[in-house]
């Protein structure tokens, strides 16, 4: 075998684990089944404003445990901003993922599927799964305020935005007499395109929809993290006769994270920190993946700092696992203050869907 395990590769391999492990407790103390003994939500948290930081904050306290707040199917493909229809939504997503398409098949005819050795290639497919995704749930969005359009305005009469807020009104009730929203204010979206049945409008996201966030936070750390490695460390000391810059690489370090900031710009879907697992868990598989094709003969590391063979391995893995942090953190400043300023200062533009997931 290639591999050869030294003493300090188990500090390596116990790194690794440590972070997997990690997540995972995390994912289960925020996201696990919730119990009998499972502790609600104090009133104060109720009476909690949607548009106060602290609000969003302390979603991440156990209000998911509490389900007071469902991550609704309508934020798969409702926009954040009023009086933009979902198509343009849809528009944005399906031109982001044939570029990524294009560009990951052009990558693929340059350098063969051995390409998928990178870190890179990984994310970049992973982000064209989130658009896939979330290209058929906005086209699904969109059928359905057609459905809803055609059903309740028949004859065009202009009634539409009046039996949407009956309809959503109707819905909220009857779930709040089951149990199952808080007792507040009841949220109804400002008069715009966001014309969902009511059905429609009480529905979890189930698990296409969890899925599809998932990986939306997983992208988010991810392609910070191949843009900083590559602009910051890779290119400007790597750059040689055998390595150089070339539209191809550049669009690959760059598009990524532009389409997925034009989609965050535009969409309704929550991001909560601690989904912060997720990425550490997508780079822990890698990195296991990389150790399994080096036990198997491959002597060549895409990325010097993941080698095991040198006595700095175990300061490597450690200064990896921590820059984790500062890349998910970039991506959740850019998130936050869309959640926290912008509907003060645009409160009439600003449309906020039940962010709390």
């Amino acid at each position: 075998m290639a591999l050869v395990v030294q003493w300090y590769d188990f500090v390596c391999f116990g790194i690794v684990a440590a972070a997997f492990m990690g997540s995972l407790w995390t994912l289960w103390t925020k996201e696990g089944v919730p119990t009998p003994d499972s502790p609600s939500p104090s009133p104060a948290f109720h009476q909690a404003n949607e548009f106060d930081s602290d609000y969003y904050e302390s979603l991440l306290e156990g209000v998911d445990r509490a389900r007071d707040n469902k991550f609704m199917i309508t934020q798969l493909w409702s926009c954040c901003w009023k009086g933009v229809h979902p198509g343009w939504l849809l528009a944005t997503r399906c031109i982001s993922l044939v570029a990524m398409v294009g560009i990951l098949v052009w990558d693929i005819l340059d350098w063969t599927a051995s390409i998928f050795l990178y870190y890179t290639e990984w994310t970049f497919a992973l982000e064209i799964v989130y658009f896939a995704l979330a290209t058929a749930m906005s086209a699904y969005g969109c059928c359905c305020c057609w459905g809803y359009n055609k059903q309740q305005s028949p004859a065009g009469n202009g009634d539409c935005d009046e039996a949407y807020e009956r309809a959503v009104l109707q819905q909220k009730r009857k779930e709040k007499g089951k149990g199952l929203v808080r007792d507040t204010i009841i949220d109804i979206e400002p008069r715009s395109h966001h014309h969902h049945s009511a059905d429609e409008q009480g529905r979890s996201a189930g698990f296409m929809g969890c899925l599809m966030q998932t990986i939306y936070q997983t992208c988010a750390g991810a392609v910070i993290l191949t843009d900083v490695v590559f602009w910051c460390l890779i290119l400007p000391f790597e750059s040689n006769q055998h390595f150089q810059l070339t539209m191809l690489t550049g669009l690959m370090h760059s598009v990524n994270i532009v389409f997925l900031i034009i989609d965050t710009a535009l969409n309704s879907l929550p991001f909560p920190w601690f989904r912060i697992a997720y990425f550490v868990q997508w780079s822990c598989i890698y990195i296991v993946f990389q150790w399994v094709l080096h036990a198997c003969g491959l002597s060549w590391w895409p990325y010097p700092f993941l080698e095991l063979s040198t006595p700095w391995a175990p300061l490597w893995y450690f200064c990896l696992a921590l820059v984790h942090v500062p890349c998910y953190g970039i991506y959740f400043l850019l998130v936050k203050p869309k959640y926290s300023i912008l509907p003060k200062w645009f409160p009439a533009a600003f449309v906020l869907i039940n962010s709390s997931f």
